[in-house]
């Protein structure tokens, strides 16, 4: 290769190697080893289940025609669609697409489709590339790569890092010099996968991301403008996202939420709708896998899995508006608006006004198979994931929350609120098992605990626990004073129960580890020059050692200048 080495740092990840400039000239975070870990880890699971839906609509087809000769080893895109549709009871209406619904294979110009052909994978937004060699050298059965990005600059630092890694990646990765939002507008139902991972909002790529996927294809997606989707400027998320956030301890849960009804929104308007697998809360990022499928009719069911929420501003009490519901009568189905409103104008818990944010992803952010079998693949391949530690104690956190619960509880949080000692989670877990109801942690917050049980029930929990262990008085106008103030309606049995630890917790398997270095997260975007006021970020060593480059740098420019003065001074 025609080029110095020496000028480079080689930076090894998985199996795969880049070459970095010295100076910040292509993006690159060691932090996001956690990200590109998990999206290998789903990919494979992604040509797992694509193969065995492939197989399993070959099957179907040949019970049907009775022969399995005249039918090649491929599915269409829309036929894995349809399969999804039918198993939601949603019928496909006739003319929606050039695929048909009735089990036939599809002719195109008299030939039936060939094989089952390898995914094709977008990365819209490559930088050095790192994250698409990944892909290409470490996920058996990937096809083609494409790679793209707008710099300059960072298109050959790519270029340069394909050839680097050899015959694999010159084969399979490809890197252009395009605008992501066009390339994948002009470029419609073409990738199985597109992976969006920029830096701040993905909101401006959304629009052209979810065309470019095919029927039953998978969009990876990223944010990390956590203080604008945490509720930080409310008002810039709401012109971004169409969400307004609310500020609760759940905050983080509540951006993944956002996000995806952000993309439903934006999938809606193709006649497209969204199914996810797995959604992620991790270092200073939000991070969803969702399936895109195109129906009409299942288009519908959006307002049933959409909800506004109401906080109380006083004790954190939350509530969910659903925007729609269904009526059934015989066969037939209507949409109607949800029922209204869930809350009256005050706090019942504390006379407090709400709060109203939204509106949320309301239905299940996981899949419970999906995340069954990613943790599976990751166990069985360790060696193959840097991350192995980090990701495998979120996805078994993940695998022990609650599908159907939306956002979460602190217990800190309650507590706070009547001034009282807290119970430990387990005594806590165990009144709310014993009442009937189920409860389990989540992968965002290690105190958050989610639950089916009414805000009533968990009060009256709290007022049980508080007659048994007394506080001090407090002013008869706070919101813990007018809590207390009520007797229980339910008598909380705090008797440890059998479920109160969840399997991970038994068997102490760790589930929230601590980074593995300092200033591990976000880091200076591509381009900007570093100064000491990037200590926080970077750390005092990474900046003195860049800024003393910097000096040495003008110190050979001015002693070039001070020479050549010299000489046409002496001339």
């Amino acid at each position: 290769m025609s080029m110095d080495l020496n000028d480079y740092t080689i930076i090894k990840e998985g199996e795969a190697e880049i070459l970095m400039h010295a100076k910040n000239e292509v993006f690159f975070n060691k932090t996001q080893v956690n990200n590109r870990d998990m999206s290998i880890a789903v990919l494979r699971t992604f040509i797992s289940k694509r193969r065995q839906e492939h197989e399993a609509l070959l099957s179907k087809r040949n019970k049907k025609n009775g022969s399995s000769s005249d039918v090649e080893d491929k599915p269409n895109d829309c036929d894995i669609n349809i399969q999804k549709s039918n198993e939601q009871g949603l019928e496909e209406k006739p003319n929606e697409d050039p695929c048909t619904a009735s089990g036939e294979p599809v002719k195109i110009e008299g030939k039936v489709r060939g094989k089952l052909k390898p995914p094709r994978v977008l990365e819209a937004l490559s930088a050095s590339g790192l994250r698409a060699l990944r892909y290409a050298r470490e996920v058996e059965g990937i096809g083609q790569v494409v790679a793209l990005d707008n710099d300059k600059g960072a298109v050959e630092a790519c270029q340069r890092n394909i050839k680097f890694n050899g015959s694999v990646a010159c084969s399979k990765v490809e890197s252009h010099l395009a605008d992501a939002r066009f390339y994948m507008l002009t470029h419609p139902k073409e990738f199985d996968v597109v992976d969006l991972d920029p830096y701040g909002s993905p909101s401006v790529f959304l629009d052209s991301a979810v065309q470019s996927v095919v029927d039953g294809g998978m969009l990876m997606c990223t944010a990390t403008d956590m203080a604008v989707l945490c509720g930080g400027n409310g008002e810039v998320c709401y012109s971004k996202y169409g969400s307004y956030p609310l500020r609760g301890k759940y905050c983080h849960e509540m951006a993944l939420r956002i996000l995806l009804a952000c993309i439903e929104s934006h999938a809606n308007r193709y006649k497209r709708y969204i199914v996810p697998v797995l959604s992620v809360q991790m270092d200073f990022y939000v991070r969803v896998f969702v399936r895109v499928y195109t129906s009409a009719s299942a288009m519908k069911n959006t307002p049933l899995k959409l909800s506004y929420v109401y906080q109380c501003i006083g004790c954190d009490s939350f509530h969910l508006q659903p925007i729609g519901r269904t009526v059934s009568k015989n066969t037939s189905v209507r949409y109607l608006p949800g029922f209204a409103p869930v809350v009256p104008q005050e706090c019942s818990d504390c006379g407090k006004k709400f709060n109203m944010g939204g509106p949320i992803w309301s239905a299940p952010i996981h899949d419970q198979d999906w995340v069954t079998s990613i943790l599976a693949d990751v166990k069985s391949m360790k060696n193959c994931y840097p991350a192995y530690e980090r990701i495998s104690a979120v996805l078994t956190t993940i695998s022990e929350e609650l599908p159907d619960v939306p956002l979460f509880l602190s217990l800190h949080n309650l507590c706070a609120t009547l001034k009282c000692t807290s119970p430990s989670a387990v005594i806590f877990r165990s009144a709310v098992i014993n009442a009937g109801y189920q409860i389990s942690g989540t992968h965002v917050n290690p105190l958050g605990l989610k639950s089916d049980a009414p805000m009533d029930v968990i009060w009256d929990i709290m007022r049980c626990w508080v007659k048994n262990h007394p506080v001090k008085a407090q002013p008869a106008d706070q919101p813990g004073s007018v809590i207390l103030a009520k007797e229980p309606v339910l008598q909380a049995n705090f008797a440890r129960a059998v479920a109160s630890l969840s399997k991970a917790q038994a068997k102490k398997v760790a589930r929230f580890l601590p980074n593995p270095e300092r200033h591990w997260g976000p880091k200076l975007r591509a381009g900007r020059q570093i100064t000491s006021k990037h200590i926080s970020l970077l750390g005092e060593e990474a900046v003195n050692g860049c800024l003393n480059d910097l000096d040495s740098e003008r110190d050979a420019k001015r002693q070039k200048i001070e020479k050549s003065n010299d000489a046409i001074a002496e001339s």
